[in-house]
């Protein structure tokens, strides 16, 4: 059985695919405690893998792309059986990972790290994105296992001014490494 905290259908609006429509399934439960996290990944339901791939289809009909979150999705052990599965179902998986629990992830499979307190490097060195969270400062201490990945973005914390000046800032120092990417759906509204 899968814990979950919310399945629901919307855009993506983080990241490289920003704007692209998309089913997200949020998995409950985190390896880290963040003390900026905005997200409410507690556990409010189980499902089965094909409970959930059922839901996927209800949801988002048939859009291809479905956003596997959490929390941290793959802290999980079921979690390959659901990509293998949305996978069958002609789904195009993408992962929202910490990138701190190694996980052996089929070619197909696009996975944006987002390091915290730390990462993988088998996960960074397998991402096809990076964002690092500007929260007072640029996490450069993460920039060294993203040496293959252009751009890598900096998304600033809650959308917060200060934050946004800070990545601003550093993206127009660095323009041929770095791109803002702003949580578009708080600003349009959207879940």
């Amino acid at each position: 059985m899968l814990q979950l905290a919310e399945i629901f259908y919307s855009i993506q609006g983080e990241g490289l695919w920003s704007g692209t429509p998309a089913v997200f399934v949020r998995l409950a439960g985190c390896n880290l405690a963040c003390d900026f996290c905005d997200t409410d990944y507690s556990l409010k339901f189980l499902a089965t893998v094909d409970r959930v791939v059922e839901r996927v289809r209800e949801l988002g009909g048939d859009c291809p792309m479905v956003i596997l979150t959490g929390g941290e999705p793959l802290a999980q052990a079921e979690t390959p059986a659901l990509i293998d599965a949305l996978r069958r179902d002609g789904r195009r998986v993408h992962i929202e990972s910490n990138g701190t629990l190694f996980t052996d992830l089929p070619e197909d499979v696009w996975l944006c790290v987002s390091p915290k307190e730390r990462v993988d490097p088998r996960m960074a060195a397998r991402a096809n994105e990076a964002k690092l969270i500007v929260d007072r400062r640029v996490p450069e201490e993460h920039l060294t296992h993203f040496t293959e990945i252009k751009p890598i973005l900096l998304q600033p914390e809650g959308n917060k001014r200060e934050n946004i000046e800070l990545a601003l800032a550093y993206a127009k120092a660095h323009p041929d490494r770095f791109r803002i990417s702003l949580q578009t759906h708080k600003l349009i509204g959207v879940p």
